[in-house]
């Protein structure tokens, strides 16, 4: 991954772990470049609602909206505006006069800690501020998981959040629903609280302007049928895909980090899942932390989360203070 910034467009020290720089479908820009390109946006959110939006552990503010996201959402502007244009000429040659434009889906993925809900929050208050005040609704991945009693039953517990963990089935299913078009289309719905899904509960999405669909592994591949026939990924989905990316070492501080806090706040309540260890000591807590990321969290990076980035549209790497240092964008 990259360990410092990049600067200009196309440069041959493009690192060796984004492939090989002669070839690479991507170009970078540090920062303080891609800054630039955010050109008259305006800064639509105030410093009190950032910090509503960031996660926990998250010290993105309002310097960093404007270096990375306010860019990031002219882009998505553009390209938001070709799709309706493209829409049009597509309805012209196929002379149909009762289509409507379906929802433009954005896909968020990377890793646990790195930030992805951080990021799909702060985009999606800046998307639904643009003039054209846009509809945007964020949807998680979090509650297409299996729930707890079914991965109990299939002695999945240690791998909740690796593809197999998920209702893949129900996932299609939405996503295919919303780009049809369908009105009230229902999510359903997770508590961290009780790190379940919630019976009977759904977040119910009605035929938005702009769908924001985070999770780890939206980007995530499937072997291909061998006669042929039609078996979608979630990505087939997107119109365009994010992947927030940092160095292993970092994302393992951030991710025990999180935990021992958490330690202190969240699961100090009795409801919480993980209440058992707000009561262990700190260094077994520690312990346990460590072992939560060795034996699951990692595995899972390595195994199906990062072989993804490659599939994104726009990488945003991270660095040590958790801030973009580096953006990669998919050449046309």
């Amino acid at each position: 991954m990259i360990t410092q910034p990049l600067h200009g467009k196309n440069r041959a020290d493009i690192p060796d772990d984004y492939g090989n720089h002669h070839y690479s479908p991507y170009r970078f820009f540090s920062a303080e470049e891609w800054s630039q390109f955010r050109a008259d946006t305006p800064l639509t959110l105030t410093a009190d609602e950032v910090r509503r939006l960031r996660s926990l552990n998250d010290p993105i503010d309002l310097d960093e909206v404007r270096r990375i996201y306010l860019s990031l959402s002219r882009l998505l502007s553009a390209h938001v505006e070709s799709s309706h244009l493209l829409f049009q000429q597509r309805k012209r040659f196929l002379s149909l006069s009762d289509e409507s434009k379906t929802p433009f889906v954005i896909g968020i993925a990377g890793s646990v800690a790195v930030g992805k809900s951080t990021t799909a929050r702060i985009l999606a208050e800046l998307l639904s501020r643009w003039p054209s005040s846009p509809k945007v609704d964020l949807v998680t991945t979090d509650g297409f998981l299996h729930p707890n009693a079914v991965l109990k039953r299939e002695n999945m517990m240690d791998r909740k959040g690796f593809p197999e963990s998920y209702d893949m089935g129900a996932l299609l299913r939405f996503l295919s629903a919303i780009k049809a078009g369908q009105p009230n289309v229902k999510a359903p719905t997770y508590s961290h609280l009780t790190y379940d899904v919630l019976p009977d509960q759904f977040q119910v999405i009605h035929r938005p302007d702009i769908l924001i669909f985070e999770g780890i592994n939206v980007l995530q591949s499937r072997s291909l049928p061998a006669d042929g026939k039609v078996v979608p990924m979630v990505s087939d989905f997107f119109d365009f895909s994010i992947y927030i990316d940092a160095e292993e070492a970092l994302i393992h501080n951030w991710y025990v980090e999180r935990f021992m806090r958490l330690r202190e706040t969240a699961f100090k309540n009795p409801d919480s899942y993980f209440n058992r260890y707000s009561q262990v000591s700190e260094e077994e807590a520690l312990s346990i932390a460590e072992g939560l990321w060795q034996n699951t969290n990692l595995k899972n990076l390595r195994q199906n989360i990062l072989p993804s980035r490659p599939r994104a549209d726009l990488i945003l790497q991270k660095g040590q203070n958790h801030l973009v240092e580096t953006v990669g964008l998919r050449k046309i």
